[in-house]
């Protein structure tokens, strides 16, 4: 797979408007130094990781991630800018501070413990777990929600938003899949947000993430 939409990123590159990702179709993670790109190959020892960097150093870290050869990605929307009086559309975070790595827990731990040029990045922890001492883990994503948050994000669409629980209005919470259109492929929960019939997508003890306008033509029930 390639790495996410956003990862390391294609600076400034859209993404085709209709995209399937699969384990084969996910953005490449590609880094600044000297153009090096890394693929999204599934590996048994490997889990999503969650890390969080000082706002405004997440492209910083996944740079030095992916130039370690680790596949990383970070979720982004384009925002419109004024620059020098002119309106231009530029990319931004969606979720700030937020990488998502593909990693081993050795590396995990190597990165944000005992590396020096990473000391502003740390594990996104997992509140509703303990382990011993009553601490809390690194918070780890499943790879089936990673799927899903990477479908409804890598389109870097501009109507694209990370929402809280209260902004979504839930009617009958149908589980769909979308068949057509920027965000095809993506799988969640019909709703209403912003005034707008979306698709809502979960990231487990994180948010949500709403797709943009989605007709009701382009959805398909999935039965539970």
């Amino acid at each position: 797979m390639n790495t996410l939409s956003n990862v390391k990123n294609q600076r400034g590159e859209s993404m085709p408007h209709s995209i399937l990702l699969n384990h084969d179709a996910y953005p490449e993670a590609k880094g600044t130094e000297k153009g090096e790109s890394v693929k999204y190959i599934p590996d048994p020892s490997k889990q999503w990781y969650v890390f969080r960097a000082t706002r405004g150093r997440e492209d910083k870290a996944s740079d030095y991630l992916v130039h370690d050869g680790t596949y990383t990605y970070i979720a982004k929307k384009y925002a419109e800018k004024t620059v020098g009086g002119k309106r231009k559309k530029t990319l931004r975070t969606l979720i700030p501070t937020l990488v998502f790595a593909y990693t081993s827990a050795e590396k995990a731990d190597e990165y944000v413990n005992h590396t020096p040029a990473l000391s502003y990045l740390s594990y996104y922890y997992n509140h509703f777990e303990h382990i011993e001492g009553h601490k809390n883990p690194p918070l780890i994503i499943s790879d089936k929600e990673m799927d899903q948050f990477i479908k409804a994000t890598c389109s870097q669409n501009e109507h694209i938003l990370f929402v809280s629980p209260s902004q979504v209005h839930y009617r009958s919470g149908e589980l769909v899949r979308i068949i057509e259109g920027p965000f095809q492929g993506v799988e969640g929960r019909i709703a209403r947000v912003a005034g707008q019939q979306r698709v809502v997508v979960s990231l487990s003890k994180i948010g949500l993430v709403s797709t943009a306008y989605i007709p009701t033509a382009f959805i398909r029930k999935i039965e539970e």
